[in-house]
Formats: structure tokens, C-alpha cells, sequence
């Protein structure tokens, strides 16, 4: 094996002031656990990284599952100590070590590529990557040499005035001779704080003339590290910029794309619009021609081509073509529009198939139901689908015309072109083409099917 990839992830995170692991605190909606292993393996699809968890650990191992090989740093004595940990499990089996943080969440698995590359040029023991940038964050300073190589890596809170001026910040991502880091980790100094600190390797390669490699990142962004609640907010506020580009460039129009939320996993179509305070959540995939917001919600739902969905919440729904939802309208688990639906302000559908052309205006409520083509539903209009117990279906068939205000007390099924009158309460099941008035309603005109 040429190259192994090892995450640390075993931090206390004490500034995060939580109680939760700070490595499962999410970013849009994803653990930052998850962009480490995500970058990883796309910077290395043959080779499984390596996990060193420690806070939190039952935690941490219950979410990575078998997306990891999991080492254990038992007690926190730095990360020197951590790397040391994975030793007895790699020492033999790969060329070289990539080491990364679980809280560097915005790296591109390009940057590590490139990382890999300088060092298989590199004559020295390791590579790493650094970043010029105004806030420190906390990060150590990456001191140079005459000839420009790296010659120590001083952590904050050693740095002298001189060396806190310095703004080229170690970004804690190196790749290393493997040999050469497995002999050197049970060198590393006890830091004043009781740590044994990887940064330390820098200053013990110069010490036998060995070169490092320092290379600075294009973008800034790929080396925030989150140590604190506003580290968080900082890299949430990157992450989406850089997403929002990505759509922009791709034939997404955003008139205020600082306003748009759009989650990493999110899928949108050419030439449609998201206006300000819309939010696209979860596995959400949008046709072309689209127009969202402002002011929708739309999570983990998949729609179709020229939909319009304003000021609306949509939870695990599905739209065809051509639908139309709100204003304030909102769509509930199992909620399926066919082609050319419209649901106005204040209706709620939930687990219910809307078929091609229904029309629900406003103040309605469906859940449980299955409504066949072009059925019109009147404002007020409610399928009682629940007893305190069970829940009951409600089918209305092609063509039916819901009065206003009608009460449809499941199970109960409306046949094709069936109308009820306005305040029915439907408590029987009404025959196709007919008439049904009162509560409880009953059945005062049939038709043909021709007309009446």
C-alpha cells in the first residue's frame, strides 16, 4: 500500500462548550465527521482511512460504522500521542502517512491530492499544508528559513510578539515518509501543557537537515478549523458560499445568494430560480425552470420541471411537472403531486397522492388519501383520517368537486365526479356522479356520467 490516511478525531472540543463530541456537531446538516471521510476517500478511493477517536468515543464509533478502521487514543497527551496510536496498526504497510483533522470540514480532496504529489517530489520527510490568512484562529506559525522551507511550527501559545505577527498559519494537514515519522514520534518533547505535540516534527527534521515543505492553500477556507461555536458559524457561512457558487456557475440563478441555503447533498436543474430565505435541505433534487421562495423550506423532496413553490415547508415530498404550492402551503412526509397540481395558501397534505391537475385552493387539509384526476377540493375541506387510534383512507375519485368546508370522515371513498355541498359531512361512502348534502351527508341527485 502506498498511502494511508489517518483522521484525528479524539479532541476534547472543550471550547465548543457542548456535550456532545464535537466531531458529530453538524454543517449543513452533516456531521463534520463526515466531510473528513467524504474528502478522504475521494482523495484516496483504494485505500479505507484510519480513525484516532478518544472523546466521545462510543459515540463517534457508533456513527462511523465500518467507514473506518477506528484506533483508540485512550488518554489525550496531544497529537503526537495520537498518530503514535496508529503506529502498531500501519507500521509496515504503507509508503507514506496523510494526517488530517475530523474538524477541517471545507478541504478539497484536490488539496490533498496535491499534498501527495509535492511530497512523492520531496527529498525531505513531510509535507504540509499552510494558509495565509488575517484570523489565526488559534492555529500555530509556520516559521521559514533563508532558502523559503519550513523551519519550525510554533504553536500560539509558545509564539513570541514577533512570531504571532506572522500570518502564515500551519494548517494541521502533512503528509509524511512513513518510515521516517513512525522512528521519529517517540522523540517529540513534553510540552509545558503535558502534550506531545505533531508540530514538533518540524523543528526535529531541520534539526538534521532535513527539508520540510510548507505549501499555502489557494483558498483560505479549506483551513478553517472548528474549535469553537463561531469557528462553526465561520465555516457554515464559507461552506455555503462556496456552494451557492458552485450552482451559480452551473446555470442556477440566485439573486441574493447570500440568503440561499443549499445542503451539500442537494441536486438542482439549469435556469431554475431560488429567491432569498429559501433553504434546500437534505437529498432534495429539483427539475430545470423551477421558481423557490422567497421564504420556502424544502427537505429531502424531489420535483419535477417548472414547479413554484413560494413562502412553503416540504418534507419528503414528491412533485411532478408543472405544480404550484402556497403561498404557506405545507407538504408532509408521503405528500405525491402528479403533474399540474395547485395548492394554495394554508393547505397541509400528508401521505396522500394528489393525482394530474388537482386543484386544492386554500385552508384544506388531506392526509391519507388518494385523489384521482382534476379533483377539485373547496376551501375548509378536511379528511378526518384519524380516530385516536388508527389511521383510515380517504378516495375520491376523477372529476369529484369538494364543497367547501365538507368533512370526509375516513375511510370512506367519493366516486368519480361525485360533488358534496358545502358543510357536508361525509360519512358514507358517495356513488360516482352524484350529489351528497347535510350532516351527515346524504346522496340528493345522480347524474350520468355524461353530465346531469
Amino acid at each position: 500500500m502506498t498511502l494511508s490516511i489517518v483522521i484525528l478525531a479524539a479532541g476534547e472540543g472543550l471550547r465548543m462548550k457542548s456535550k456532545f463530541p464535537k466531531v458529530l456537531h453538524e454543517l449543513a446538516g452533516r456531521p463534520l465527521m463526515d466531510y473528513a471521510l467524504a474528502t478522504a476517500r475521494a482523495a484516496a478511493p483504494d485505500y479505507r482511512p484510519v480513525v484516532v477517536i478518544g472523546n466521545g468515543a462510543e459515540a463517534v464509533r457508533a456513527h462511523l460504522g465500518d467507514a473506518a478502521e477506528i484506533v483508540v487514543q485512550a488518554e489525550r497527551l496531544g497529537t503526537g500521542h495520537a498518530v503514535l496510536q496508529t503506529r502498531e496498526l500501519l507500521a509496515g504497510r504503507c509508503r507514506r502517512v496523510l494526517v488530517s483533522y475530523a474538524d477541517m470540514p471545507l478541504l478539497r480532496p484536490e488539496t490533498l491530492r496535491w499534498l501527495v504529489r509535492e511530497q512523492e517530489d520531496n527529498s525531505g520527510p513531510f509535507t504540509m499544508l499552510t494558509a495565509v490568512a488575517a484570523a489565526p484562529r488559534g492555529f500555530g506559525r509556520v516559521v521559514r528559513n533563508a532558502s523559503g522551507g519550513v523551519q519550525a511550527i510554533v504553536e500560539e501559545a509558545a509564539a513570541t510578539p514577533e512570531q504571532l505577527a506572522i500570518r502564515e498559519l500551519n494548517a494541521g494537514v502533512y503528509c509524511f515518509e512513513a518510515d521516517w515519522l513512525w522512528g521519529q514520534l517517540d522523540r517529540l518533547p513534553l510540552s509545558a501543557q503535558g502534550e506531545y505535540y505533531l508540530t514538533d516534527l518540524a523543528g526535529l527534521a531541520t534539526a538534521e537537515g532535513l527539508a520540510v515543505r510548507g505549501l499555502p492553500v489557494t483558498d483560505p477556507d479549506e483551513a478553517i478549523g472548528v474549535n469553537t461555536r463561531l469557528h462553526l458559524a465561520e465555516a457554515e457561512a464559507a461552506l455555503r458560499r462556496r456552494i451557492n457558487r458552485g450552482w451559480l456557475e452551473n446555470g442556477v440563478i440566485m439573486p441574493d445568494p447570500a440568503t440561499v441555503y443549499v445542503g451539500p447533498d442537494v441536486v438542482i436543474g439549469q435556469d431554475t430560480v431560488i429567491y432569498p430565505n429559501t433553504h434546500l435541505i437534505g437529498r432534495t433534487s429539483v427539475g430545470e425552470d423551477c421558481r423557490l421562495g422567497p421564504n420556502a423550506i424544502i427537505r429531502d423532496t424531489i420535483m419535477g420541471e417548472g414547479c413554484k413553490v413560494l413562502a412553503s415547508d416540504l418534507q419528503s415530498a414528491e412533485l411532478g411537472n408543472q405544480v404550484e404550492i402556497g403561498p404557506f402551503a405545507r407538504l408532509r412526509k408521503g405528500a405525491r403531486l402528479r403533474d399540474g397540481v395547485h395548492v394554495g395558501n394554508f393547505g397541509e397534505i400528508k401521505n396522500s397522492t394528489l393525482g394530474p391537475g388537482v386543484k386544492m385552493g386554500h385552508f384544506s387539509y388531506v392526509g391519507d388519501a388518494t385523489l384521482g384526476e382534476g379533483v377539485n377540493i373547496g376551501a375548509g375541506t378536511v379528511t378526518c383520517n384519524y380516530d385516536g387510534v388508527h389511521k383510515y383512507p380517504t378516495v375520491i375519485g376523477a372529476g369529484a368537486f369538494i364543497g367547501s368546508d365538507t368533512m370526509l370522515v375516513a375511510p370512506v371513498t367519493l366516486g368519480e365526479g361525485a360533488k358534496t355541498g358545502a358543510g357536508a359531512v361525509v360519512t358514507r361512502d358517495i356513488p360516482p356522479n352524484s350529489l351528497a348534502v347535510g350532516q351527515p351527508a346524504r346522496v340528493i341527485k345522480r347524474w350520468d356520467a355524461g353530465g346531469e
